[in-house]
């Protein structure tokens, strides 16, 4: 679990920033929620995690810590479960993006690896009209692109919480934190339009909305490989002189 942390030094940050025209820090933005009887608590943020550091790998980016705990009230009828308000993780990371700047790292992508973190997007939306340079990453069209690219059969829609793709990434990222059970575990519940009335609770009783009997690590590794090509975008527009 080690590699949740980055091992950077003060010194390794400062080499990196004189290589580049202007500075790129990643933060992964996870959660702690029921994700099933097989999956883990901590999964949105190992999520996360793996994609930033498969970012980290191919740009000179700033990696970050992950935020571990965020908006997880959809899934409060769980035990073990935690959320903080909408409010807070705002303010968490506009903070972050504000301490970042006085160090000379202007340019922020926050790595979401939860769904009903929907103010990062306020987040961000916000601070782009201001003039600060941040992004959300990844895009739902970015989602497709690397679903279709390691061979997910599940759509987006059906593959909603810890199902193929989540599955996948855990296999190839943290296969020793899964339990057994995925295998026997799919449940199909596409029409949600009240869930942020009834909660999960009133759509599964498992926690799980989707089929992770179809997880591999194989498409794990492309599901990765995919968002880390879809980053390039990303990184050249915050990198810009624009």
């Amino acid at each position: 679990m080690s590699d949740l942390v980055p091992a950077d030094t003060t010194e390794d940050v400062r080499t990196r920033g004189a290589g580049v025209s202007r500075q790129v820090a990643v933060l992964p933005v996870g959660s702690f929620e029921q994700h099933g009887p097989y999956l883990p608590l901590a999964t949105d943020t190992l999520v996360a995690c793996a994609v930033a550091r498969e970012i980290a790998g191919a740009y000179p980016v700033h990696l970050l810590p992950p935020v571990t705990i965020s908006c997880s009230h959809e899934h409060a009828a769980w035990p073990g479960t935690v959320s903080i308000s909408s409010v807070t993780l705002h303010a968490v990371v506009r903070d972050i993006a504000a301490s970042l700047r006085q160090s000379g790292v202007d340019a922020l992508v926050v790595v979401n690896g939860h769904g009903g973190n929907y103010v990062l997007g306020n987040v961000v939306q916000e601070s782009s009209a201001r003039g600060e340079r941040m992004a959300l990453f990844p895009a739902p069209e970015d989602w497709e692109a690397a679903r279709e690219r390691a061979g997910v059969i599940a759509s987006l829609l059906t593959d909603m919480h810890a199902g193929e793709i989540e599955t996948s990434i855990l296999l190839h990222a943290h296969p020793e934190m899964l339990r057994p059970g995925y295998e026997t575990s799919d449940f199909v519940a596409d029409d949600r339009r009240h869930l942020l009335t009834l909660g999960m609770s009133g759509y599964t009783d498992s926690g799980v909305i989707g089929r992770p009997s179809l997880g591999s690590a194989e498409k794990g590794k492309e599901l990765l490989a995919s968002l880390a090509d879809s980053f390039g975008a990303y990184f050249s527009l915050l990198t810009s002189d624009a």
